[in-house]
């Protein structure tokens, strides 16, 4: 039986071989991958929480035990992360000078991308106000497309004593809130231009190729905030895709040899409102065969 049909017998040795290794290790990663789903599935049953050592008869029990633990552990962590998705702590500047004797109040903001969670992004707040025990953004780690001095001027405004002598009420649930929203729109409107980008067959190194017959040869994102999205196509023409926080298109504008091509807007958004519908129409139309 010939294992590896899909090598053409015009190609070099060294091509077969090369073919013959990548192949080898997308089976490798495959059996790696039904292997760990068996574990999960197994780790999970009944049977095995409720009775250990009957199902682990083909290893030891100690290690069995280590896995379970490992596996519960795991779960524990996911189901906190999911649902906490912003957490407060305490923290101790160990500058000798630092304001209010280096106590600060720490926020962690966890975001989830493609079922996978993100690095948490952390934001450290002091009171440096000798009056008042209103906060201030210290140091953070968000990214510098996020509007964070906006969201702390809107919901940490400093307190500002007015003529009934009433300093103005800071919002700290508020900007937690509104901070975490602008994290996950962000990564949102990331993955949707990776998706289109797969969808459009350019996730693979064969999309580079110069005889490939992919139409679109590039999809970038074309600012820091991930709103505007750059197209280009193979023969020349260029658009620009604006969208809102929420993934809906709000304007594209295509230039080809001769002005705006609103033709090839008209068909590459076909009526599609979101995004989404542009990447599944998009993934449709590549998996689609040629008519004979």
């Amino acid at each position: 039986m010939e294992i590896y049909p899909s090598v053409s017998p015009e190609l070099s040795v060294a091509d077969r071989l090369d073919n013959e290794i990548a192949d080898l290790r997308a089976r490798t990663a495959s059996l790696k991958l039904a292997l760990r789903l068996r574990l999960l599935c197994l780790l999970h049953s009944h049977e095995t929480t409720s009775n250990p050592s009957s199902s682990a008869r083909a290893r030891s029990n100690q290690q069995f035990r280590e896995w379970s633990q490992k596996q519960s552990a795991h779960k524990q962590q996911c189901l906190y992360r999911a649902c906490a998705g912003v957490t407060t702590f305490k923290i101790q500047d160990p500058d000798p000078n630092a304001v209010d004797g280096g106590n600060l109040i720490g926020l962690r903001f966890e975001v989830m991308s493609k079922a996978k969670f993100l690095r948490p992004y952390y934001v450290m707040l002091n009171r440096p106000y000798a009056t008042s025990r209103a906060l201030r953004v210290h140091r953070h780690t968000v990214p510098q497309c996020i509007p964070l001095a906006s969201l702390a001027a809107r919901y940490l405004a400093p307190p500002i004593v007015k003529d009934a002598d009433v300093s103005k009420k800071q919002d700290l649930s508020g900007f937690a809130r509104a901070l975490r929203r602008e994290l996950v729109r962000y990564h949102n409107r990331a993955a949707v231009i990776g998706d289109m980008k797969k969808a459009a067959g350019l996730a693979s190194k064969k999309a580079s190729d110069p005889e490939s017959d992919t139409e679109i040869v590039d999809i970038s994102a074309a600012d820091a905030e991930a709103r505007q999205i750059s197209l280009q196509w193979r023969d020349g023409r260029s658009g620009r895709l604006i969208m809102n926080d929420d993934g809906e298109v709000m304007k594209m504008v295509v230039q080809g040899n001769h002005g705006q091509d609103r033709e090839t807007v008209q068909q590459f958004l076909d009526g599609a409102a979101r995004l989404e519908d542009i990447n599944k129409r998009l993934d449709n139309h590549r998996n689609t065969p040629p008519a004979p």
